[in-house]
């Protein structure tokens, strides 16, 4: 009967109009209020521990990470490198759509950033080349959802908070699924590409694809970053946020220079002489080729008493110096200049960019722009950190009435097996995210359904996978599917002509949720292979 009045009050308030945060908040309090023996100062103490949650706390930073990693200067670089890698196929162009969402994804941790940043970009340059809006917009708005299944993943985090399971587990199980599922629309889009003669554009060459991923290589080693401290020991999901943000700020402001004061100002000017810059780029690839080394071999061979950190460091000197004196010879010896003389022209063009970035420091991180996107990370946080505080109130109650523990009780009763309570899982989270928002849902339903999928058997990997895919979905089915909205924002075509132009690409995540749901494989081999299973207390 609690558990009828509960969730009728949820569905009540909702129906109604109000924001799902104040819908759970409210809820639980009215109902601790005069139907619970719980005190009302446990209100309290749930939304005060929802601000201490260490796991939640590396939800701010991603946020932020994406807000900087938004910038069209990086959405473009990585559409360029897409172009480059599959652009000659038939249908190329969109398939490269697909390809730059994977790739924002794993920076971003977020579908809407992702829609955004990579759709406002690829969907004109689609139009340009004869595709329909329809066409290019379904696309974008599927592809987008891959921002919450390829780690790192907001709702991934999110899961991991509600449920007490490892977050870097979490992160590995997406890894997969999320090639997979990027994998699967290319693989649609493709075959819709042939029937239809849609066009495909000319192969460039490897010259082209190598150009492309220098250029977004700064943005992509973030990825790196991320998944390669977690996984070599070097921080936690945590703290891989927090550097993450600093990491994105410190590119968008001083490397590729998106925003800011250095906005437009390059790194080499076509006044400088061609052996300057022959010079300058060849110290730039040793010295990048020496930070990436750094880090990398830092993330892989910290734990080694024999590669202690001096002699990582000369071995970086050593193959960086190579590298440059390589670079420079090859290409100072078409300009009939010395090696010597062409590092020392490209000294000044050094002297000159440290001397900008040294003076638009500070400029750069109190500027307009800077305060601008901190403002819009900081108001998604908000929100965001709204609805999970509320949702985590709402679990306790649900916690605190026993709830989670009568339906396990029941379905276990009835006969439910691992394979029908998948199903059931599914049925409950396609209808609730037609509705709902992804995180403040999974703090609902995670608390439920997990005891009774630990007493089933199922991996609770696994579980939180075909959760998150769920969400995916729910993303982009109607009357609250967010993707659809911030779809329809971006092109100006109605809702209704962003749905039916997605609903192609749904059937194929449809296919997607069930190889998830019952291969557990795809999401367990990965994390089982480098961390072990999941154990749940």
């Amino acid at each position: 009967m609690e558990a009828l009045i509960l969730f009728g009050m949820v569905l009540t308030l909702l129906f109604i109009g109000l924001p799902v945060g104040i819908c759970l908040g409210l809820t639980s309090i009215l109902f601790i209020t005069f139907f619970s023996h719980d005190s009302l100062s446990s209100v309290a103490i749930s939304l005060f521990g929802a601000g201490q949650h260490y796991t939640l706390l590396a939800i701010p930073f991603f946020i932020l990470a994406s807000s900087f990693m938004s910038t069209g200067g990086v959405a473009k670089r990585l559409i360029n490198f897409a172009i480059a890698s599959v652009g000659h196929f038939r249908g190329g162009l969109a398939m490269a759509s697909v390809l730059a969402c994977m790739m924002f994804a794993a920076l971003s941790g977020s579908s809407p950033a992702t829609v955004v940043a990579i759709g406002t970009i690829a969907i004109a340059g689609m139009r340009q080349v004869g595709y329909s809006k329809e066409f290019a917009s379904g696309i974008i708005a599927n592809a987008g959802t891959l921002g919450i299944l390829i780690p790192p993943s907001i709702v991934m985090v999110v899961y991991a908070a509600a449920t007490d399971v490892s977050v870097g587990r979490m992160f590995l199980a997406g890894v997969i699924p999320g090639l997979m599922a990027g994998g699967m629309l290319m693989l649609a889009i493709y075959v819709v590409a042939r029937i239809k003669n849609l066009p495909a554009e000319e192969w460039k060459g490897f010259g082209n694809l190598i150009r492309g991923g220098k250029d977004a290589g700064w943005g992509l080693f973030l990825i790196v970053i991320i998944m390669g401290g977690i996984y070599g020991g070097a921080f936690t999901p945590t703290e891989a946020a927090v550097v993450a943000a600093i990491y994105s700020i410190f590119i968008a402001l001083f490397v590729y220079r998106d925003m800011g004061p250095l906005k437009g100002e390059t790194w080499t000017k076509d006044t400088d002489a061609p052996a300057a810059r022959v010079g300058f780029n060849g110290t730039v690839y040793g010295v990048s080729f020496f930070l990436v080394w750094e880090i990398m071999s830092f993330f892989a061979l910290s734990g080694s008493e024999a590669m202690t950190a001096g002699v990582r460091a000369i071995i970086g000197l050593v193959l960086g110096a190579l590298l440059a004196l390589f670079y420079v010879s090859k290409r100072g010896a078409k300009l009939e200049t010395s090696l010597v003389s062409c590092i020392a022209q490209g000294m000044p063009i050094w002297g000159r960019n440290f001397s900008l970035m040294a003076r638009g420091f500070f400029p750069a991180l109190f500027g307009e722009e800077t305060r601008k996107t901190m403002l819009d990370g900081t108001k998604t946080t908000i929100m965001l950190m709204f609805i999970i505080a509320n949702a985590l109130l709402f679990a306790h109650t649900l916690s605190a009435e026993r709830i989670p523990q009568a339906i396990t009780e029941w379905m276990l009763g009835v006969g439910f097996n691992w394979f029908t309570f998948l199903i059931a899982v599914n049925i409950l989270l396609l209808i609730g995210g037609q509705f709902m928002e992804p995180s403040g849902l999974l703090v609902i339903v995670a608390p439920v359904v997990f005891p009774i999928a630990m007493e089933l058997g199922v991996d609770p990997i696994h579980l939180g996978i075909i959760m998150v895919v769920n969400m995916e979905i729910g993303m982009i089915t109607p009357p609250i599917g967010l993707n659809l909205f911030v779809t329809s924002g971006i092109t100006g075509m109605s809702l209704a002509r962003v749905v039916k132009a997605a609903m192609p690409f749904v059937a194929v995540l449809f296919v997607f949720l069930i190889l998830v749901t019952y291969i557990p494989s795809l999401s367990t081999a990965l994390p089982y292979a480098i961390m072990g299973p999941e154990i749940v207390q």
